[in-house]
Parts: structure tokens; C-alpha cells; sequence
């Protein structure tokens, strides 16, 4: 990997999505209405909308960024313009960080909004630091980053892209503890729960919710939320292929 190739790869998405405003205006701003109207619907109670306002703020992230980065990706590869890139000297590692790091700015700027409009206009309720809350929900757009990148190599149109939605993104939203504490659940679902990246997406912002510092627990989620997000894209650069069928 060579980091001028990689930055040259990023500014060439950017420059592309930039073209597309009515593709940044719903990834920027669709999470954020999603909180609104979550706000209304537990307008008579305060605390359920504390409680699961959190999750979704880094739920919410990773299901827009999953959606975007594996549609975006795979009309470049249906385009052919995957094709003729990887035909140059340009390696796999180069493009898929390129793609990520495009993504990864634009996961920043949405997680900073979301995050912001829950703090300061819904005035979501935590123990924690808002930057604490930032950072697991930058850490969960780019695990959905991560997640679309790769899925998009095993999709032939944008119509198998959304069938991908309820095989790997809904199981983890009805295990993550959104729903019924993990713990609680059948053992053999606790244990796939376990193993969901996900399900610790949640705990974090769960641990911000309940405590002022940053606890072991804390930084035991943001670390396997970040590891998993640079294991898939390894794996996505590993199997992406040079060629398209």
C-alpha cells in the first residue's frame, strides 16, 4: 500500500459523491430525522427515549453507511470503473483504504451531526461525555463502512445490495440488546449475539449512558468495534476481485 495511491483513490470518491447532493443531503441528514422522530414518539416518557436514543445513535450510522458505501461501490463495478483501476498500478489494499477513508470522512461528518442534534437539541441524557458518545458512533459508521465495502463484492446488482440488509444487518439489531438484555436470551443466541459486532456497539453507548468516565468495558467495545471494522476491510481486500465476471 502506498499512501499517495490511497489518498489519490479517496479524493477521487469524494469528488464523485460531492456531485451526488441528493446522496449526501439523505446520508447526512436521515439518521438525525430518524432521532426527531424517535424524540416524539417517547415524548411522554423521557427516560425510554434516553435509553434507546443511545443505541440507535450508533445504530443508525451503521445501517446509512452499510446502505451508501455497498451501493456506491457496486455501481462502480458494475460501471467497470473497479476494473479499469485495478488494471493500474494500484493495489487492493490501496483501494479499499481509499474507499474507506472517503467514507470515513463522511461517517465523521454525520456522526458529528447526529451526535450533536441528540446532545444539544434533544437533549439526550447521559452520564458520559459527549465525546465519548461521538466516538463509538464514529466507530460504528466506520464498521458499516467497513460492512458495505465488503458485501458489495459479493453483489451483481443494487437490488441483491438490499437483500443483504436482513442477512447481516437485522439479526444484529434483534441481538444487540436494543430489544431484551443479551444476557437474558435463549444461551445459544446470547452466545451468536457475542460474536456480533454490533452487540458491543450497544454496550458502548450503554457504558456512556450509565457512567461519567470511560470504563474498561468502554474501551473493551470501542476496541472490538474498531478491530472488526479493520478485519472486514482486510477481508474485503483480500477476496475483491480483479476482475468482474
Amino acid at each position: 500500500m502506498k499512501p499517495a495511491r490511497t489518498l489519490a483513490t479517496a479524493r477521487r470518491v469524494l469528488r464523485q459523491l460531492g456531485h451526488d447532493h441528493r446522496t449526501i443531503g439523505l446520508l447526512l441528514f436521515v439518521p438525525v430525522l430518524l432521532l426527531v422522530l424517535l424524540y416524539y414518539v417517547f415524548d411522554a416518557d423521557r427516560r425510554a427515549f434516553d435509553a434507546i436514543g443511545a443505541s440507535l445513535l450508533g445504530i443508525f450510522p451503521l445501517v446509512t453507511m452499510f446502505l451508501v458505501t455497498s451501493i456506491a461501490t457496486l455501481r462502480e463495478r458494475t460501471s467497470g470503473t473497479l476494473e479499469r483501476l485495478l488494471s493500474m498500478p494500484l493495489g487492493k489494499g490501496d483501494l479499499i483504504a481509499g474507499y474507506a477513508l472517503a467514507f470515513g470522512v463522511l461517517a465523521v461528518v454525520q456522526a458529528s451531526i447526529a451526535t450533536t442534534v441528540a446532545v444539544w437539541l434533544l437533549d439526550l441524557d447521559f452520564a458520559g461525555s459527549p465525546g465519548m458518545l461521538l466516538l463509538i458512533a464514529l466507530l460504528d459508521a466506520i464498521l458499516g463502512t467497513a460492512l458495505g465495502l465488503f458485501v458489495s463484492a459479493f453483489a451483481a446488482s443494487e437490488f441483491q445490495v438490499v437483500q443483504f440488509m436482513p442477512a447481516i444487518i437485522f439479526p444484529q439489531i434483534l441481538l444487540c440488546g436494543l430489544f431484551a438484555p443479551r444476557d437474558s436470551m435463549q444461551p445459544v443466541l446470547e452466545y451468536i449475539s457475542n460474536v456480533l459486532p454490533m452487540s458491543y456497539a450497544v454496550d458502548g453507548m450503554n457504558e456512556v449512558l450509565q457512567h461519567s468516565d470511560p470504563t474498561g468495558d468502554f474501551v473493551r467495545d470501542g476496541v472490538i468495534v474498531a478491530g472488526s471494522a479493520l478485519l472486514v476491510l482486510f477481508v474485503g481486500a483480500a477476496t475483491l476481485r480483479r476482475r468482474t465476471p
